[in-house]
Formats: C-alpha cells, sequence, structure tokens
C-alpha cells in the first residue's frame, strides 16, 4: 500500500497555525514542545501498531 506523503489543505492550515505560533516561544520552551511533539506522535504509533495486530 502506498502512503501519500503529501498534506491535506486543512492539515496545511494547521501547520500554518502551529508555525505562527511557535514563532514566540522561547528556545526552553521550543524544546519541551518539541519533546512532547515526539512522544505524541510514539504514543501514536503504539497504538497504531497495537490495533494493525488485532486487524491482520
Amino acid at each position: 500500500m502506498e502512503m501519500p506523503s503529501s498534506l491535506t489543505m486543512e492539515q496545511q492550515f494547521k501547520l500554518q497555525v502551529l508555525r505562527d505560533e511557535v514563532k514566540n516561544l522561547s528556545r526552553e520552551q521550543a524544546q519541551e514542545y518539541l519533546v512532547e511533539v515526539l512522544r505524541q506522535s510514539m504514543v501514536k504509533e503504539n497504538i497504531f501498531k497495537h490495533w494493525m495486530k488485532g486487524k491482520i
């Protein structure tokens, strides 16, 4: 299965809003934010893997 690599218009909009919001963060806040985003991405990956195990 081929995965799409482009973003929807809604995702592009959300990304631009996020760009605007993070411009005003301090370096420390930006680092904390990045770590939290990565943590959430890992949780999402774990949920997806768990879901796929039940579907195969």
